[in-house]
């Protein structure tokens, strides 16, 4: 009788991070953007508003990591 496969986890720390496009972009917040808002210059908030695109090998982890690979 053959085992059945082991049951990929997704690991809820990273799924909470970081999301990944239907193209298979993956995409995370910046940080220094939540506390100490004040002493920080409008251009720097502008520059760490929105979503930011992961590359290279640290991307190809965190797909798979996700399932989405």
């Amino acid at each position: 009788m053959k085992q059945p496969s082991k049951k990929l986890r997704i690991r809820k720390s990273v799924s909470n991070r970081f999301s990944v496009t239907k193209n298979g972009t993956v995409l995370r917040e910046s940080s220094f953007h939540r506390h100490l808002r004040r002493t920080k210059s409008k251009r720097q908030l502008r520059r760490l508003k929105g979503k930011h695109q992961v590359t290279g090998t640290l991307a190809k982890k965190i797909r798979q990591i996700l399932g989405k690979a």
